[in-house]
């Protein structure tokens, strides 16, 4: 343990208040039912400098021995944790996003280099960046409930396993098919991990600067974990065999997510006595992995063929029973549709959704271009990204920063005109120019309107939601930005393959896909200003029911 909290903060500054037993298996009846310990009204702000993070007692010699507590959301028990071990705690869980952010780069850098190994086409080839994404996003839907109702330290624990057995499992792939089913597999193990990692920091910390300072770290993991995987990449990719990359990716896992796992402490769970609503889990998850997969394969095989169409109408029924069945019969629903009545809550999720498209077209774009009309090796397109990573960090820091300056509606707008622009740079620019010219300012619009919309996004989510519904607001965020960098690949593509039908027109059909993107973004920022009005985001410590419950910051 990082620290050890000494007697003495135990009775500095303590008031007399309400106690609650501390019930142990290793005491007796007697002991339980006597043993209790008051709550402190304010802590020391040096040695013992420490986070508040539920409402109940625990005993003096847990305290004493420095020993972390459980992470309790159902508010029953009062924990306490050191500043340094906070800090430690929350640089860990980030550092599960750039790890399965690597994934998704090795995706974007490595899937013509794959593809072309197993003898897939390029067309065929994009299930190799779609893949990992598509369930990714998908299941991120349900695992934030998963994490309610088992524990969300226990659901992020699946999810590595998950990860790591499927990435390690990739490299032993020797077909297209085989690869990109192994991929959508590792992607499920990333859904379970992020909206449960994003869970444990906002129950950790509440709303306030030191929570908008731990998500703006997630969110810079993003454009860090991928620009950084498509560096490592490219060099596993140029000078070794590409299921090497694999085998790395499946080591850092291990390490990573190990360390994370032994650093987060046991989380009691906030619903346990809830159920899983798997009828409603099925229809959504099924919805969203059908209608993504049609719009993928299209460019492959072309809306000419039936199975196309039937898919789609599959799915979209499946959504449609999905919203009856989650906003009438369901008991205990994935997505509570009290959250909807949110103001402008709905068209938030919209907005996000258009502009995580839009990025998702540049990356992809952005990489085929100088791929293939420049002939980049994936060292040097890999490096291409390093500007991604520097603003994108500094872009999450300055949404957490800005968010509570300026009204919501204001940050996103902002992050959707830079997607125009880094689109439009890409859909206007010359076969033959020097990188500065234009990839590289739109390399730094991409990292910017990426972190700064994920920041905002999830701040802002989890700021007007209450502690039991973090994990769905983590959710709906995960699913928005995954899903939506893999379903604009899909629109993007069949876009791309209507131009370019006899494989005579490679630039034009680029340069549709990136007018597409600037498309969506241009929608974003419309819905935005007709129907997005939220207030700044200034608040500090947990409110209303939740302040009741004992969750306030000191």
């Amino acid at each position: 343990m990082a620290s050890h909290l000494t007697s003495a903060t135990l009775s500095s500054k303590q008031e007399p208040s309400e106690t609650t037993p501390y019930d142990s298996s290793s005491l007796s009846e007697e002991t339980a039912n006597t043993t209790n310990i008051e709550k402190k009204s304010s802590l020391p702000s040096q040695d013992a400098n420490t986070f508040k993070r539920s409402k109940s007692q625990i005993p003096r010699n847990d305290l004493e021995s420095g020993q972390l507590p459980a992470l309790n959301a159902t508010a029953s028990r009062a924990t306490t944790i050191s500043k340094k071990r906070a800090y430690t705690f929350m640089i860990l869980i980030v550092l599960t996003q750039a790890v399965q952010m690597f994934a998704y780069g090795a995706g974007i850098i490595g899937a013509f280099t794959v593809g072309h190994a197993v003898g897939a086409s390029d067309v065929q080839s994009t299930w190799i960046a779609a893949a990992y994404p598509l369930t990714q996003g998908s299941f991120v839907l349900i695992s934030g409930r998963l994490g309610t109702v088992f524990g969300h330290k226990r659901i992020l624990t699946l999810g590595a396993a998950v990860w790591i057995f499927w990435t390690l499992a990739t490299a032993y792939g020797t077909n297209i098919v085989g690869i990109s089913i192994m991929r959508a597999l590792a992607g499920i193990g990333g859904g379970l991990l992020v909206p449960n990692a994003v869970a444990l920091l906002t129950i950790t910390f509440p709303p306030g600067r030191q929570r908008n300072l731990a998500l703006a770290l997630f969110a810079s993991m993003g454009p860090v974990g991928g620009a950084g995987g498509c560096v490592f990449n490219g060099f596993f990719l140029q000078w070794t065999d590409w299921t090497w990359l694999f085998f790395f990716l499946a080591v850092l896992g291990a390490v990573v997510y190990g360390a994370a796992i032994i650093a987060v402490p046991d989380d009691e769970r906030l619903d346990p006595e809830g159920k899983i609503d798997w009828t409603g889990s099925y229809l959504g998850v099924a919805g969203l992995v059908l209608f993504n997969f049609v719009w993928n394969q299209a460019p492959i095989v072309g809306w000419k063929n039936p199975y196309e169409y039937i898919l789609l109408i599959v799915a979209i029924g499946h959504f449609a029973v999905f919203l009856l069945w989650e906003s009438r019969w369901a008991v205990s629903p994935i997505i509570p549709f009290d959250i909807w009545k949110i103001p402008s809550f709905g068209a938030l999720i919209l907005v996000l959704f258009f502009v995580f498209m839009s990025l998702g077209i540049y990356i992809w774009y952005v990489t085929v271009f100088l791929a293939n009309l420049r002939n980049w090796d994936p060292v040097l397109l890999g490096c291409s990204f390093l500007p991604m990573a520097v603003s994108g960090t500094g872009a999450a820091f300055f949404a957490a920063w800005v968010v509570r300056k300026l009204p919501a509606e204001t940050v996103v707008c902002i992050g959707a005109l830079g997607a125009i622009v880094m689109n439009t740079l890409i859909a206007t620019m010359p076969v033959h120019q020097i990188y500065w010219a234009m990839v590289f300012p739109a390399m730094v619009l991409a990292g910017c309107t990426g972190d700064m919309v994920f920041a905002a996004g999830q701040i802002i989510a989890s700021s007007i939601v209450t502690r039991k519904h973090q994990g769905t607001a983590g959710s709906l965020i995960g699913t928005l930005f995954t899903y939506g960098l893999s379903t604009g690949l899909g629109f993007a593509g069949t876009v791309e393959i209507y131009i370019n039908k006899d494989g005579l027109n490679l630039l034009g059909g680029y340069r549709g896909a990136a007018y597409l993107g600037i498309g969506f973004a241009g929608a974003a920022i419309v819905l935005t200003l007709l129907f997005v009005r939220m207030k700044k985001n200034t608040v500090e410590g947990w409110q209303g029911e939740d302040a009741d419950n004992g969750e306030s910051s000191r």
